[in-house]
């Protein structure tokens, strides 16, 4: 749904930006006729006032700059309704596999790897303390330890894993998150790198 809403805001705003450019160069041809009929000195001061105007169109289409092999693909797009955009959008969406949300959801999530990147090998991780075991206080003295915590936030830490994981510490390389799991595992803590 968001994808078609994107669609249709891009929509609108296309078309208010074409109703803006025919508005703009009715004002230009009325006041090339005006100008046509007053004295030289008001018309040089309205080519002068138009000289913005047309810098400003010429900005906006160089943002817009379509590759030669997408024009007429963009051509047929924007004789498209929005119902039938939509239609389009469910089609590719089969066709491919793919669906039209699932980039927006991921950009918005930010710190979540795009899907061709889970197949990659993670090279950073999150050390999750999910379990302290029997050794309260070497759990403790491994968390000060890495962290370089004071004594009291390494226990509030180690007392909250008792119920819920806590995160020790973040976007630790894979060689240190291992010899870090293997402290916590020495003292009989459980940890998970996320």
């Amino acid at each position: 749904m968001t994808e078609e809403k994107k669609v249709q805001e891009e929509q609108k705003e296309e078309k208010t930006q074409a109703e803006e450019q025919k508005e703009e160069q009715k004002e230009e041809e009325k006041t090339e006729e005006t100008s046509k009929e007053k004295p030289e000195n008001k018309s040089e001061e309205t080519e002068a006032a138009k000289e913005p105007e047309q810098e400003e169109k010429k900005e906006e289409e160089k943002e817009i700059e379509i590759p030669e092999k997408f024009k007429n693909l963009v051509e047929e797009i924007e004789k498209m309704s929005v119902l039938d955009l939509a239609e389009l959008v469910k089609i590719l969406e089969k066709k491919f596999g793919v669906s039209a949300a699932a980039p927006v959801a991921v950009a918005g999530a930010g710190s979540a790897p795009a899907e061709g990147a889970e197949s990659e090998e993670k090279t950073e991780f999150n050390i999750v303390l999910t379990g302290i075991g029997d050794k309260k206080i070497e759990v403790i003295k491994v968390v000060r330890d890495i962290t370089e915590k004071g004594l009291k936030e390494a226990k509030d830490l180690v007392d909250k894993a008792v119920t819920e994981p806590q995160v020790v510490k973040e976007a630790v390389k894979k060689e240190e998150a291992e010899e870090i799991k293997k402290k916590f595992e020495a003292a009989g803590a459980k940890v998970e790198l996320r």
